[in-house]
């Protein structure tokens, strides 16, 4: 299925997900921090891959099989990869538009140079920039973009965007211990950010298992001193550090919900638990889905994790 959730957002309260980009993970970037894993197609050619209709219609239909109590504050594209790069964008949310909940896009902001991205986005209600990094070299470090994207275009991209678009922009800067974490970068991504002049600027630490299994958090005394660049900045900031919650919606399909949602968003072992609950059904279900090769498990800060098992490489 396209959607998932409702999830709880630390950013956007519920959110039922969207994902436009099938298996395998496709992006402009490999992020070594992604929840959804390695990086299986690295380009930057748009492509179409969903038909409009069709993640309408499925979004129609997932909304229908919610509980009224559980209806979502929006909806998300926050897919297997990264959601530009996909043609029809700009249409579905047009027609996303008719179901009269805010949309909402999580992009990385690599392709803002490319032909129609921009006028895409700004269909949206709101939508989230990526701000990793403060120069090239950073910036490779954290994110691994594709060969073929630019440093310099990338920053003229957004600064575009953030000229043009008229609904709430947000950024969001995760922070990986020994990569982005010095004093420097810090205070020149404060600055970048700042010129953007974002509702709201995210600082954020890996809180699920990364892509690479060497990514650590940095400490807390590090974390407190960005936040106060951030502030220096007249940046209204927010800390995510913290787990959101087990209030995951469900469609009353447990393993249809549970295949959904790890696609992109990794399950705690807590959120798992309460997911079977709602949906009635045992542990042996997901025991049932490892055996089967449908999920993993994977640890990470003393936690169980399940992710969807995508064999697929490219």
């Amino acid at each position: 299925m396209i959607s998932f959730g409702p999830i709880p957002s630390r950013r956007l309260g519920k959110s039922l997900g969207i994902n436009n980009i099938p298996a395998p993970k496709t992006c402009s970037y490999a992020c070594v921090y992604c929840q959804v894993g390695p990086t299986r197609k690295h380009t930057i050619t748009r492509q179409n891959f969903y038909k409009p209709s069709q993640i309408f219609g499925e979004v129609r239909q997932h909304l229908q099989k919610l509980d009224k109590t559980d209806l979502p504050d929006y909806l998300t594209f926050v897919p297997n990869g990264e959601p530009t790069l996909d043609k029809g964008l700009g249409e579905a949310i047009r027609m996303l538009k008719a179901l009269d909940i805010p949309i909402a896009v999580i992009t990385n902001a690599s392709l803002f140079s490319e032909e129609g991205v921009i006028g895409d986005l700004c269909e949206a209600d709101w939508v989230s920039v990526k701000m990793d990094a403060a120069n090239e070299q950073t910036w490779k470090a954290i994110n691994r973009p594709h060969k073929d994207l630019y440093w310099e275009q990338l920053q003229k991209g957004i600064e575009e965007f953030a000229a043009r678009f008229r609904g709430t922009l947000v950024s969001e800067t995760l922070l990986v211990d020994n990569i982005n974490d010095d004093t420097e970068t810090i205070r020149e991504t404060a600055f970048r950010v700042a010129n953007l002049n974002p509702a709201k600027a995210y600082l954020s630490i890996p809180t699920r298992p990364p892509a690479k299994s060497s990514v650590r958090a940095p400490s807390e005394q590090t974390i407190t001193e960005a936040y106060q660049a951030f502030g220096e900045q007249g940046l209204d900031t927010e800390l995510l550090l913290g787990f959101e919650g087990t209030d995951t919606g469900f469609t009353g399909n447990a393993e249809e919900d549970i295949l959904n949602i790890s696609a992109v968003h990794p399950i705690r072992e807590d959120t798992m638990a309460e997911l079977l609950r709602k949906n009635q059904a045992g542990f042996d279900l997901v025991e049932s889905l490892i055996s089967e090769g449908k999920i993993k498990t994977v640890e990470f800060k003393g936690k169980n994790f399940f992710l969807r098992n995508i064999r697929s490489s490219v």
